[in-house]
């Protein structure tokens, strides 16, 4: 009896291991197996209670409280993959979601444990490619697509969208602005746009962001103008919308990056590789974004590539949080973010109690932006007084209480110095010298030399513009040195006015401006030697533009207006009247 007894306990023990497959604890995090799901996409809600897959038969919502429980399953009734799935954000419509099929989302209401359709929103002529609900509004839903549109739905009124965007290519990504309920961004191949939802007709930027389509893109929870994206070009780029020309900072990769996204807490930023790939790269890295040298922290455990990652919270305590990931390995993971985690996203000037606020410790260098400061923003056509005030609230919208640039900007002389292109033509930087706070270069364009001392005031950049001396050996006359160190005087204090780095941008401006003197001279011998060229009739020299930091070929001169896309013309006579001949020439790249 006492044998039967145990051999049947050994059987009980059995099958409740067997029923907890689905879900084994280890020290580190919970596993949850989703065998034959095929998802693709993953969600996880306000409460960080639900997450919701998305397979091809069945939507499945896992109780991510009580991961042991097998998942609750909702029929499809469509042969389309579902290509993107959210979660509505807001505690007031928390048990929404939206999944984008084909060309048609469908909006399902999850209560009491069950799941059904509750409305479907169709208006793209093609495949929806990303999805995102309003961080401020409930009810707002952005949708992009193949089609080249970007529609905004008032999910009250589901027959039409609310406002229409439109661009030239069609959209991969899509993302709302964390801190502007007006802005939001999308991806076009390798660049972004950035809208403002008031003024649909045109976007507020335009940024050739890279050279290879980008992946993932992801706006900084606490800075409204900042926004990280991840490409197909082994990179995730760091950028402020408000100086499109160049990127704030890189992190370089070996492998393609598929999303780059940033962590609740201090200054952490997460990325996965591209799941085509299969090179065995199945982890997640954590890095600190004021040190981009090495993670600080590797994710290791899934036996495929990483599709989705996500976080909910596991407490009240804005600290808790869990990592949650789901990979083709259909399996889903939580993993365990330790407060040694934190501390090593933290900035290393912040010491342990400060730790406890995270960033909103780190001093304000990014003050209000007066209007009169800002840059001029080149338009197709003139703008009314409306839509200026429109443009110059978008770009100044909560500025005075935002928080610091300090993911990529230059907090520290040191910091600008490591970060200033060595390679700019025609340029030697000859001394750094952080601690003295100062900087030695020669300029060296034709028969002309320039050697220049740059010496920074404590307070730069706030407000605290660098003085400039020209020394030996230079070779340019007074006249010209005069008008040099207007040039790099205006340049300086349109950047420190802003509180921004300087350095790099006046080496540009020199050297453009030595370049432009180059080359009215070779002009100017050209023509005195050429009998058949009338002195009078001379053309002057175009003017010479600064060169950006970045080389996107076509970009480099924001001067040149934006080429033609489309076309329309009548035919000739002998045609008939009626007759429309349309054009449509793809944009050069």
């Amino acid at each position: 009896m006492l044998g039967n007894r145990h051999a049947c306990d050994a059987v009980l023990l059995l099958v409740s291991r067997v029923r907890d497959m689905a879900a084994r604890w280890s020290s580190e995090n919970v596993v949850v197996e989703v065998r034959d799901s095929q998802a693709t996409a993953m969600s996880v809600n306000c409460h960080g209670q639900l997450a919701v897959l998305s397979g091809r038969r069945f939507l499945y919502v896992i109780n991510l409280d009580a991961p042991s429980e097998a998942p609750k399953k909702v029929a499809r009734q469509s042969k389309w993959d579902i290509g993107a799935v959210q979660w509505n954000p807001h505690e007031t419509s928390s048990h929404y979601f939206a999944a984008s099929c084909n060309q048609r989302v469908d909006l399902y209401k999850w209560l009491d444990g069950k799941g059904e359709v509750h409305t479907s929103l169709q208006g793209h002529t093609r495949v929806i490619s990303d999805l995102e609900w309003s961080w401020f509004e409930p009810e707002m839903l952005v949708t992009s697509s193949v089609d080249t549109y970007i529609y905004i739905w008032d999910v009250k009124d589901t027959r039409k969208p609310s406002v229409s965007l439109s661009a030239v290519a069609g959209a991969s990504q899509v993302k709302w602005n964390k801190k502007n309920s007006c802005c939001l961004a999308t991806s076009h191949d390798g660049d972004v746009r950035i809208w403002d939802k008031r003024k649909p007709s045109t976007a507020v930027e335009y940024i050739a962001a890279h050279l290879s389509k980008i992946h993932g893109l992801d706006w900084h929870p606490e800075n409204e103008h900042i926004f990280a994206t991840s490409s197909q070009d082994n990179s995730v780029r760091f950028w402020d919308y408000r100086q499109p020309r160049k990127y704030l900072n890189i992190l370089s990769c070996e492998v393609p990056v598929w999303k780059a996204r940033y962590t609740p807490f201090t200054n952490g930023l997460v990325t996965v590789m591209v799941p085509q790939l299969r090179r065995g790269e199945n982890s997640l890295l954590l890095w600190n974004i004021l040190d981009l040298n090495v993670p600080v922290h590797t994710f290791v455990g899934h036996d495929d590539v990483v599709l989705e990652f996500q976080w909910r919270k596991q407490m009240e305590d804005m600290k808790d949080y869990q990592l949650v990931t789901w990979s083709r390995d259909q399996t889903l993971r939580m993993w365990r973010i330790d407060m040694q985690s934190h501390k090593l996203c933290a900035n290393d000037m912040l010491d342990g109690d400060e730790l406890t606020d995270g960033v909103s410790l780190l001093p304000e260098t990014d003050k209000a932006i007066h209007s009169q400061d800002t840059d001029p923003h080149p338009t197709l056509s003139h703008v009314n007084e409306e839509d200026e005030a429109l443009r110059e609230d978008f770009h100044n919208h909560a500025t005075i209480s935002s928080k610091p640039d300090y993911l990529g900007l230059p907090q520290t002389l040191q910091q600008e110095f490591s970060l200033v292109n060595l390679q700019i033509r025609n340029v030697m930087i000859d001394e750094m010298d952080a601690i003295n706070r100062n900087c030695k270069v020669s300029v060296h364009c034709g028969n002309l030399r320039v050697k220049m001392v740059v010496i920074f005031p404590v307070q730069y950049p706030n407000n605290a513009a660098p003085t400039f001396q020209f020394i030996n050996p230079t070779t340019i006359s007074s006249i010209m040195r005069t008008k040099l160190l207007k040039i790099l005087k205006d340049t300086s204090l349109q950047k420190v006015k802003r509180n921004q780095s300087c350095l790099e941008p006046c080496l540009r401006q020199l050297v453009s401006s030595l370049e432009g003197i180059v080359n009215q001279d070779n002009n100017g011998s050209a023509n005195s030697q050429n009998p058949f060229v009338l002195g009078n009739s001379v053309t002057p020299p175009l003017p010479t533009f600064p060169r950006v930091t970045n080389t996107y070929g076509s970009y480099q001169d924001a001067n040149i207006p934006f080429p033609r896309t489309s076309g329309a013309r009548f035919c000739g006579a002998g045609h008939s009247q009626h007759s429309l001949h349309i054009t449509v020439e793809e944009s050069p790249r």
